[in-house]
């Protein structure tokens, strides 16, 4: 197990975890790749209708894991769109499903890097929208750094929209959700042995060492403002693109929720935030 330090211990666990799971998740069906490439679009209704219309734009896909998201704003028209992950085994993934959609590298590229890095890293200084989806806050250590690197990179005028699961979930029993059995105010990082994966629990792996961090809606608003950005909204949501905890089960609008008669709790969370100027 690393050490949380200056000596890089978390992210060398984390991305050992990560690359190790890229092979389980492209042949999963939770990622269904297959259906990805005939055309399945992944982005979830209601964040396509928080951000509208992308044609024409340029967005930057920060800890894009796999690309399909990233690839999905393609296909809804925005005009260039760069990922970036800090495991070479999730883009090689991508890179290789933006050569089988026929993207060259000026309409989807994809690069390995830090996202601390990404201001350095990414192939433009600047883009329409940056962009974070769900699972991805939680593995890093320092949330106002990373409001700033993302900030960077947003142009005047353009937005930052983060989909993220809320960090309440991190406090509830995995079961039900009904009870909370741990501190919403977390300093330190969360260190667990899972084996397997969400998108596939069987699957035998060796590197089960995960780190993550809990970063309350108040860090994560206020890391954002401190930035420069100026928040448009912040939105709660009582359901889920993923099956987090046990009683929750899937909803004719293809979400997931608990059952009518459970009380309701957030379960995810999206922002969107503007840097001020002209384009």
């Amino acid at each position: 197990m690393g050490a949380i330090g200056d000596d890089g211990g978390w992210r060398e666990a984390n991305l050992a975890r990560w690359d190790e799971r890229v092979p389980i998740h492209a042949a999963s069906p939770n990622y269904d790749l297959e259906a990805f490439k005939r055309g399945q679009d992944v982005i979830p209704p209601f964040e396509a209708a928080e951000v509208g219309d992308v044609a024409g734009m340029s967005v930057a896909h920060l800890q894009c894991h796999m690309g399909q998201d990233t690839l999905s704003w393609a296909r809804r028209g925005a005009a260039r769109v760069a990922g970036l992950d800090f495991s070479p085994a999730a883009i090689a993934q991508a890179r290789a499903l933006a050569e089988h959609l026929g993207y060259d590298a000026g309409r989807a590229e994809f690069v390995v890097a830090d996202v601390y890095d990404a201001a350095a890293a990414m192939p433009e200084a600047a883009y329409d929208m940056v962009y974070v989806s769900c699972g991805a806050i939680d593995w890093l250590p320092d949330i106002r750094r990373w409001a700033e690197v993302a900030a960077s990179l947003v142009r005047p005028g353009g937005f930052l929209y983060v989909s993220e699961f809320h960090p309440l979930h991190f406090s509830l029993d995995d079961a039900t959700g009904s009870r909370v059995l741990h501190s919403y105010f977390r300093g330190g990082p969360l260190v667990r042995e899972d084996p397997g994966s969400y998108a596939d629990p069987a699957a035998v792996t060796v590197h089960n060492t995960s780190y993550q961090w809990v970063h309350t809606l108040g860090d994560v608003v206020s890391a954002v403002a401190a930035a420069g950005l100026r928040l448009e909204f912040l939105h709660e949501h009582d359901k889920s693109v993923f099956a987090r905890f046990a009683d929750m089960s899937r909803a004719a609008d293809g979400y997931f929720r608990f059952p009518p008669e459970a009380p309701a709790v957030p379960l995810m969370y999206t922002l969107k935030a503007v840097k001020p100027g002209r384009p």
